[in-house]
């Protein structure tokens, strides 16, 4: 059965993009445009294997949502991967520091995305 990803980004681009590139690497796809609707699916049932967001969003920013996720019941492990344009120390801490598993900074290539999903999903 195919790992679930959880894509949370306001870009329409970057989440159609993001979603060709993990379906053809093998990955179901879920997606949300920001924070607060990314709680909502984890609420409603969607139990992603990982989540992939960008940080800067309206509603609800990545950094804010990281948080949130990781009070959940059931969410407070499994992976939580940003990738955004974000490069700063201070935001790459804060974001360790709420429960961000990794900090890609975009751009980034399909096949390095994907490299880096399979490390944090072992048997994929």
């Amino acid at each position: 059965m195919a790992k679930t990803i959880l894509v949370v980004d306001d870009s329409v681009t970057m989440v159609m993009s993001l979603k060709t590139t993990l379906s053809l690497g093998g990955f179901q796809v879920e997606t949300a445009n920001n924070g607060q609707q990314a709680l909502d699916k984890l609420k409603g049932g969607v139990k992603p294997d990982l989540i992939l967001t960008d940080i800067n969003m309206p509603v609800m920013g990545g950094l804010e949502m990281i948080g949130k996720v990781r009070a959940l019941p059931g969410c407070r492990f499994f992976p939580i991967l940003t990738l955004t344009t974000e490069s700063e120390t201070a935001k790459r801490n804060e974001g360790r520091r709420l429960g961000a598993t990794g900090w890609l900074v975009k751009p980034v290539s399909g096949n390095d995305l994907i490299k880096v999903v399979k490390q944090l999903l072992p048997g994929t």
